[in-house]
């Protein structure tokens, strides 16, 4: 089976390793010294400073106009190009429901109101009416706006695209 000599071997090589280890631990420690944070030299600490002027706060955003003003001036033609977004899954024509409900005459109707299909529900919990205000909230960020409904759009992150599309929603129907 194993007699002392291989024994002695393995154990050898195993001290061996462990020598070798420890010294190359060393040798990196000596080379690449680095402390901990806030500790030691700070001439060498880790990190860059960036000098501000001094202020606490964070700057005001600076906002466009509100989306009212956006509404009475957006383009319905723009907004056309930017159904084709959301052609792959609603229709213009009345009474035809693709995956989602048809668009034909949505501002201003009552939320999950088509007849023939088969809402979540997630609508009816925060708004009643397609208002322009709604239609913009959801449409910037549906699953934000009505958490649990079915439409898996990401939303227009775009206030003009919104209003743009609305605008041209507010064409179709009556």
């Amino acid at each position: 089976m194993f007699d002392t000599m291989t024994l002695t071997k393995a154990g050898g090589a195993v001290c061996g390793a462990l020598l070798v280890y420890l010294l190359a631990n060393w040798t990196a420690e000596s080379i690449y010294h680095v402390g901990p944070v806030g500790h030691g030299d700070e001439e060498h600490a880790m990190g860059y400073m960036i000098e501000t002027d001094g202020e606490t706060g964070g700057g005001e955003v600076e906002e466009g106009p509100d989306f009212a003003t956006l509404l009475a001036s957006a383009d319905a033609g723009a907004g056309e190009r930017v159904f084709n977004k959301c052609k792959a899954c609603h229709q213009v024509e009345p009474g035809a429901n693709g995956t989602g409900p048809t668009l034909y005459n949505v501002v201003g109707r009552a939320v999950d109101s088509v007849q023939g299909y088969g809402y979540s529900g997630a609508l009816e919990a925060v708004a009643d009416v397609w208002s322009p205000d709604n239609l913009n909230h959801f449409l910037e960020n549906p699953k934000g706006f009505a958490p649990g409904t079915k439409m898996g759009f990401a939303g227009l992150k775009k206030a003009e695209d919104r209003a743009d599309l609305i605008a041209y929603l507010e064409t179709l129907g009556g």
